[in-house]
């Protein structure tokens, strides 16, 4: 039996009413989504439904759920739409004489290493502006508004392009001005310290301190903090001792506020990575920045 062409093509308006109804559940909620009445995405949806001679919802008083054919059709069509947007995305802005890229970052990353650099970027390149946005622990580029993001890790990093850029050293610091009652001259004196830790990795100093070859056992974890910033400045305040990568910390070893007691650096399992959302790889925004971000490495 030969298909009708037109049901190979439904239009635009009734898929999108599709996806957004699948997606939120709700009629009344893609209506607002869509900037649509109720009764007009139902007449979609009726639409579509009459078209592909299937039923996509079923009709429950007055909430709706999705048939198995719907649930197959919804996924299928997501992915469809949203490479039709990436695709409509990078051909707009291919066009535009300014174009941006959202980035991703560590909110310590970008204060105390992104940031001071970030005008030679745009000396470079006046035309392009980045937004940056903190982030802390993975940021899911398929679902975000993200053009890309810098994370450390050791991935597997899903649906992204990824970039290495530099190993991550870890070291211990102590406050510099803040006399402690237990000095640490040795790994061993780190067993009794109070150790304070990064909510986003709170099993870092158990990791350092097994590449020691140090006994774990008795250690005393002490609290996390969600920014490392906060995290350095209770070192500084004498609270503990914190274990953060060597680049982060320059400022304060230099005017004196954290010192390293121990010049054992390690080279964590993780390194830091620049990822690309799926698809814009070769967007002229985030080509020109990952090549100027490897040339600040």
């Amino acid at each position: 039996m030969q298909m009708n062409p037109r049901t190979l093509a439904p239009s635009m308006s009734s898929l999108l009413a599709m996806e957004s109804c699948a997606r939120l559940g709700s009629f009344t909620r893609a209506a607002e989504e869509l900037s649509l009445s109720q009764s007009a995405v139902s007449r979609q949806i009726q639409t579509l439904e009459q078209l592909l001679s299937v039923a996509l919802f079923d009709r429950v008083g007055r909430h709706v759920e999705l048939t198995d054919a719907g649930r197959t059709y919804a996924k299928d069509l997501s992915v469809a739409l949203n490479a039709i947007k990436s695709a409509t995305t990078r051909l707009v802005r291919s066009r535009q004489p300014e174009t941006a890229l959202h980035l991703a970052v560590l909110p310590t990353f970008g204060s105390k290493w992104l940031l001071p650099r970030l005008s030679d970027f745009y000396h470079r390149h006046p035309s392009i502006q980045i937004h940056i946005h903190a982030r802390i622990g993975e940021v899911d580029l398929q679902h975000s508004k993200m053009d890309a993001a810098i994370c450390v890790g050791n991935g597997p990093w899903n649906e992204a392009d990824a970039y290495p850029l530099f190993p991550e050293f870890l070291v211990p610091v102590v406050s510099g001005t803040v006399a402690s009652d237990k000095p640490i001259l040795s790994i061993d004196n780190l067993k009794e310290a109070r150790l304070l830790r990064g909510a986003a990795r709170p099993e870092l100093w158990l990791d350092w301190l097994s590449a020691q070859g140090a006994d774990t056992g008795l250690v005393k974890l002490g609290p996390q903090y969600e920014l490392t910033s906060h995290l350095l400045q209770a070192v500084s305040a004498g609270l503990g001792v914190g274990l953060v990568p060597r680049f982060l910390i320059e400022d304060e070893l230099a005017n004196g506020s954290l010192k390293i007691p121990l010049d054992v650096p390690a080279l964590s399992s993780a390194s830091y990575y620049l990822l690309a959302a799926a698809g814009k790889s070769q967007d002229v925004a985030l080509v020109a920045f990952r090549e100027w971000l490897l040339g600040q490495l």
